[in-house]
């Protein structure tokens, strides 16, 4: 299996991270998102993501596109360590906590949206910063509000349960971005239990960007 990923990328990070908890193998594939103009716009990557974005997954020959998309698709191909609850209430719950993060959150604060914010519409970098800040915060706030809906019967030391699902994958990345970005978390109480507590697993750490080949 071949992971074609971005250190920073938080798409990236989700697959890392699922791809560790469920103990596949695979190699790395780095793609430069800066370099070059951006590798991802290469002609040699668009043949293989004609959206020019990562992660890509190549399972023998078969491409994967769309983060969440290769989790259910690794959930369903391996299922030992279940990425997704057994009951149709739990599975629904954590996909909702995981698209609130990667369709509601993420898109609006990503590489090429913070890219043309300041190319085309010529925004000041604190314009940018502004922007986002403020979105991060949102996605934020709204992610902490699913989990205390859920407590106690659905949030416990992961996003869903005592173990770990799809919206783990997705929550720890995004709050690596606001740490980034220096974004208290203490209004986000739970957001930050479970990203302290998903931080100290071995399948997590080992994802994290700074422990990758193309770390910078």
């Amino acid at each position: 299996m071949k992971l074609y990923t971005y250190f920073r990328s938080s798409a990236a990070y989700r697959v890392r991270i699922a791809l560790n908890v469920k103990g596949i193998a695979y190699d790395s594939i780095p793609v430069h998102l800066l370099q070059d103009g951006g590798q991802q716009l290469l002609p040699a990557y668009r043949a293989v993501n004609p959206s020019a974005l990562v992660p890509a997954l190549d399972d023998d020959g078969a491409i994967l596109t769309q983060s969440l998309a290769m989790l259910e698709y690794l959930d369903e191909t391996r299922p030992a360590m279940p990425l997704l609850p057994p009951d149709a209430l739990g599975r629904a719950r954590v996909r909702a906590l995981a698209l609130a993060i990667a369709c509601d959150a993420h898109p609006l604060t990503n590489l090429r949206v913070l890219k043309y914010l300041k190319n085309t519409l010529c925004l000041s970098d604190e314009a940018k910063q502004e922007w986002y800040r403020h979105w991060m915060a949102e996605g934020l706030a709204a992610v902490e509000a699913l989990l205390a809906q859920g407590d106690p019967a659905g949030t416990g030391l992961f996003c869903h349960g005592d173990s770990p699902t799809m919206a783990d994958c997705c929550l720890v990345p995004q709050v690596f971005n606001a740490q980034r970005f220096a974004i208290d978390l203490a209004p986000y109480p739970r957001v930050a239990r479970i990203h302290a507590h998903c931080a100290g697993l071995p399948a997590f750490a080992a994802a994290h960007p700074s422990q990758q080949p193309d770390a910078e």
